[in-house]
């Protein structure tokens, strides 16, 4: 099935939620106009539909593979990750000193969206890359700079990530590459990587491959890692690919799912050593890296909503053309199975998901922009503060739900669903994977729980809160029904998370396991409520317009419809979620290692 990007939705979340309009009065965004952005959007819809879509299927059935250390990508990836660098897509959000467009990352999300509905696998060698001229953009020299972030922003070059190590997955402490200096202030590199995404491949001229390894006498533990410039070629003084440098793909990884993007084991030094170029400070390697999983991160949780679009369209598809069994309410023959009140359900529970989970990232989107461009520094630092609250909420949140979405899809087709031809399985196998990496569901929930709660006794969480409590007020003055049923879920959904918040700053130091043994229930209760939120404003929104008269009046009253589905059905469970969070630490806990 083909995909049809959702701009309409993209827009108004867009305009009416993030606020498109205040993004672009802000210094240096002065371009992204709402007309452009309408332009830009349309543009990526027909890139990512007509070029980047149609090759996500063959990607499943003929992936990646790797003989004699060179991976050939899927047929067809070559050439379209070309179109998509000269297009200029790559460089979106990027400086334009550098030869990006400069565009504000709020314009640049939904066509992150898009390009990862299209097809995850492919999506996934431009989002490292843009993690990688994120790093450094904040710690690289000048020098780098110039070398290597103009290739990469063109696409010529693309960027990779190297943290895991057979023994070091979530925990670095144990990163155990070593970087030896030489007398030409290079180092050569030796060690083993692994799970490097497009860590080799045959789709662009070079390989930056950014890599977190140990000097001589650094410190033991998380302190003691520097980060390193690493190319698959040495580029020369004209800036074009030199001599091989001494890191090889020793094998690619046999995945349950987005089997196109190649997930490579990588050996460095083995013939004399690999080398590798300093990025800011000795020891601060993680530090730097940390910038570059931000914003990976943030990607991931794109990705969870884009493979959830995706899977709901091909729901929808099927539910309108599969004939079976008669109306409830009588009906002379069968009919399609989208009339059935339990398909609808299902549907609805996609839908509803999945625009939640999009206007979250949109607004967190807006966040950044403010956070980096207002020109009042008490605004910045609030945004700020907003954003990175945000952050483990779109990744874990978004991506969770993206397992209940594409699974549920697979539902929606019956037996059919469970037959690879049809396609829907090839979602729910390839959201599988973003749970896991960029930091697990895990890893985010400690780090909401820890730095983003705990560290400030609630504040900023209190201070969303407040936020949410504002819009039910609002909600419950409104002469509708569907709107004040809204702002009652809201009101109880918000004082439940509150609720847990008070639970979490009181009871951090006195028992820390049991605040840990419901973090991810506090991280995806957190992302239900702030979704719902989201979609509460939106049918305020919705609800004025219709009144007024303005807008599609068939996509306001569906807009209202999701959003009170969302709330019936999701704001509702806030409260149990509260106690499993607040009371439920004594089962977590009950079992010994031994009685497991």
């Amino acid at each position: 099935m083909s995909y049809t990007a959702p701009l309409k939705d993209m827009a108004f979340v867009m305009n009416e939620l993030a606020g498109l309009e205040a993004v672009s009065r802000l210094p240096g965004c002065e371009d992204a106009t709402p007309e452009t952005a309408e332009a830009v959007l349309e543009e990526n819809a027909k890139f990512c539909g007509e070029v980047v879509a149609p090759l996500n299927w063959a990607g499943d059935q003929q992936p990646s593979h790797w003989h004699d250390g060179q991976v050939t990508t899927t047929p067809g990836f070559r050439d379209a990750f070309k179109a998509f660098g000269e297009a200029g897509w790559q460089g979106l959000q990027h400086p334009q000193e550098y030869g990006g467009q400069g565009l504000p990352k709020l314009l640049a999300t939904p066509c992150i969206e898009m390009l990862n509905s299209a097809n995850l696998s492919f999506a996934l060698c431009p989002l490292l890359t843009d993690g990688a001229i994120e790093a450094l953009m904040t710690a690289g020299t000048d020098a780098q700079k110039q070398l290597y972030i103009p290739k990469m922003v063109s696409g010529e070059w693309t960027g990779t990530m190297n943290l895991t190590e057979p023994q070091a997955g979530s925990d670095l402490a144990l990163v155990r590459t070593r970087a030896v200096p030489q007398d030409d202030g290079s180092f050569k590199v030796y060690g083993t990587k692994i799970y490097i995404t497009y860590g080799e491949h045959d789709m662009a001229d070079n390989i930056v491959h950014l890599v977190l390894a140990r000097t001589p006498n650094a410190p033991e533990g998380v302190k003691g890692i520097s980060l390193f410039i690493v190319p698959k070629f040495l580029v020369n003084a004209d800036g074009s690919p030199g001599a091989r440098n001494d890191v090889h793909c020793v094998s690619i990884e046999h995945k349950l799912g987005i089997k196109a993007s190649p997930t490579a084991v990588l050996q460095f030094g083995d013939h004399g050593g690999a080398i590798g170029y300093l990025v800011g400070e000795e020891n601060r390697g993680l530090e730097y890296m940390f910038i570059m999983m931000n914003a990976a991160r943030f990607a991931v949780g794109m990705q969870g909503v884009a493979v959830a679009e995706r899977a709901y369209q091909k729901a929808v598809q099927y539910a309108r053309d599969r004939v079976q069994s008669r109306d409830l309410a009588g009906s002379a023959g069968p009919v399609a199975i989208i009339h059935h009140p339990d398909v609808k359900r299902m549907l609805m529970s996609m839908r509803a998901q999945t625009e939640a989970a999009r206007a979250l990232a949109y607004v967190t989107a807006a966040a950044f922009d403010a956070a980096h461009h207002h020109p009042d520094a008490a605004v910045r630092q609030s945004n700020a503060a907003f954003y990175e609250f945000m952050v483990p909420i779109v990744k874990g949140w978004s991506t969770e739900l993206s397992l209940d979405v594409t699974s549920t899809g697979v539902q929606v087709h019956g037996g059919m669903g469970f037959i690879e031809e049809t396609g829907a399985a090839q979602h729910y196998r390839d959201a599988r994977i973003l749970t896991i990496y960029e930091g697990t569901t895990a890893i985010q929930a400690n780090d909401l729980v820890g730095r983003k709660t705990a560290r400030d006794g609630g504040a900023v969480a209190k201070g969303i809160i407040a936020q949410v409590r504002t819009t039910a007020v609002e909600l419950a003055a409104a002469d509708s029904a569907d709107l004040q049923a809204i702002a009652r879920r809201l009101t109880t959904a918000a004082d439940a998370l509150e609720q847990v918040v008070d639970f979490i700053a009181s009871t951090m130091k006195a028992d820390i396991k049991a605040v840990f043994a419901g973090s991810v229930p506090y991280l995806k209760m957190a992302g239900v409520v702030f979704g719902g939120w989201q979609m509460a404003r939106a049918a305020l929104v919705a609800r004025q317009q219709l009144a007024s008269g303005n807008g599609d009046a068939d996509f306001l009253r569906a807009k209202l419809g999701t959003a009170r589905f969302f709330a019936d059905y999701y704001l509702s469970t806030a409260p149990a979620s509260r106690d499993a969070i607040v009371e439920g630490s004594a089962g977590v806990l009950a079992l010994s290692e031994e009685q497991f």
